[in-house]
C-alpha cells in the first residue's frame, strides 16, 4: 500500500517535519510506502485529502505561544468526512536564516504570521527598525535570500540546512518551550492504530444566541467528569456575534462515559461535529 502525505510547503517547513516524523513513524510500525506532498497552504492540503489527491494531511492546529491555527480550524468545520487520526506535538526552535553579514543589514524578515508573532520579542530588541513581511510559510523566502543580502527569514536549522543558508541567530522565539500541535487527518480510519485513543475533537454551533446556551453545553462535560483540554471560539460566518465552539477532550468517542455526553450534548447543540478520537506522540520523544 503507498499512501501520499500532504503537508504545507515548500519543503523545510515545521510541518515537513512533522510529516516526515509521522512518515517514519509509519514505517516501523507497518510495512508500508509513503511519500510526502508539499501544498502552498493548510487548507489546500487538506484539500488534497477531500479529492484524493493524498491519503492523508499533517496540518498544525494550535501553537504553545499564539494560540489556534484558524485556517486548521475552519476547513475541518467546512470540509466534511475528514477525520483525526493521530495528534503531534513537535517542539519549534526558531532561527533567523539570512546572507547578510550581521544584524544591523537586516531591513526585512520574512516568515509566516505565527513564526513572526511567536519571535516577536526578539525582533523587537534586535530588529526594531526591520520590515517584517508575512509569508504563507516559513520556508516561502528562503530561495529568494542569496540574491537579497538585506532580508533574513525566520524558519528552522533544518530548513537553513537544507536551502544551504547560514545562520545569524539561533534560539530566537520568546519562549524557549514553544511547541506546535499537528493532527494527522484522513478521509476515513482504517485499520486499528497501535494507541489507543485518549483524546476526542469536536466542534457545535447553538441553535440560538441565548443567555445560558453554551453553559448548558459545557456543563454536559462537567457533571459527568469529563476534562476539557481546550476550548475555542470561531465566527459561523454567518452573522457577526454567531459563533462555532471547538473542543478538545480527553476522553475516546468510544468510551462509556462519552456515549452519555454526546446524547445530552445532542440536545443542546444546533450542529455537532466529532471530527475524531485519537492517542498523542510527542515528536523526538
Amino acid at each position: 500500500m503507498s499512501l501520499a502525505i500532504a503537508h504545507l510547503g515548500p519543503p523545510g517547513t515545521y510541518s515537513e517535519q512533522a510529516a516526515s516524523f509521522y512518515l517514519n513513524w509509519l514505517k516501523n510500525n507497518q510495512e508500508i510506502e509513503a511519500t510526502l506532498s508539499a501544498y502552498p497552504t493548510i487548507s489546500k492540503s487538506l484539500q488534497a485529502v477531500i479529492t484524493q489527491q493524498a491519503q492523508i494531511a499533517v496540518v498544525p492546529v494550535e501553537n504553545s505561544i499564539e494560540g489556534s491555527v484558524s485556517m486548521t480550524m475552519d476547513s475541518l468545520w467546512q470540509l466534511d468526512s475528514l477525520q483525526i487520526k493521530l495528534g503531534l506535538v513537535l517542539p519549534i526552535n526558531h532561527v533567523l536564516i539570512s546572507c547578510a553579514n550581521n544584524l544591523e543589514k537586516i531591513e526585512t524578515v520574512y516568515s509566516h504570521p505565527q513564526a513572526l508573532a511567536q519571535c516577536q520579542g526578539w525582533l523587537a530588541k534586535f530588529l526594531p527598525n526591520a520590515n517584517l513581511i508575512p509569508s504563507s510559510s516559513t520556508t516561502e523566502a528562503l530561495e529568494r535570500l542569496p540574491q537579497a543580502l538585506t532580508t533574513a527569514a525566520i524558519s528552522s536549522s533544518r530548513a537553513a540546512q537544507l536551502y544551504n543558508l547560514p545562520i545569524l541567530a539561533s534560539g530566537i522565539n520568546d519562549y524557549p518551550e514553544n511547541c506546535t500541535r499537528f493532527w494527522v487527518v484522513a478521509q476515513e480510519i482504517e485499520g486499528e492504530e497501535l494507541f489507543n485513543p485518549t483524546h476526542t475533537s469536536l466542534a457545535f454551533s447553538v441553535p440560538a444566541n441565548v443567555p445560558g446556551a453554551l453553559v448548558k453545553a459545557l456543563d454536559v462535560f462537567a457533571h459527568l467528569g469529563i476534562n476539557l483540554s481546550r476550548i475555542e471560539s470561531r465566527p459561523t460566518k454567518r452573522s457577526l456575534g454567531e459563533y462555532l465552539f471547538f473542543l478538545d477532550i480527553e476522553a475516546a468517542v468510544s468510551s462509556s462515559v462519552m456515549d452519555l455526553a454526546l446524547m445530552e450534548l445532542n440536545t443542546y447543540t444546533e450542529v455537532l461535529k466529532i471530527f475524531g478520537s485519537y492517542s498523542v506522540l510527542t515528536v523526538g520523544s
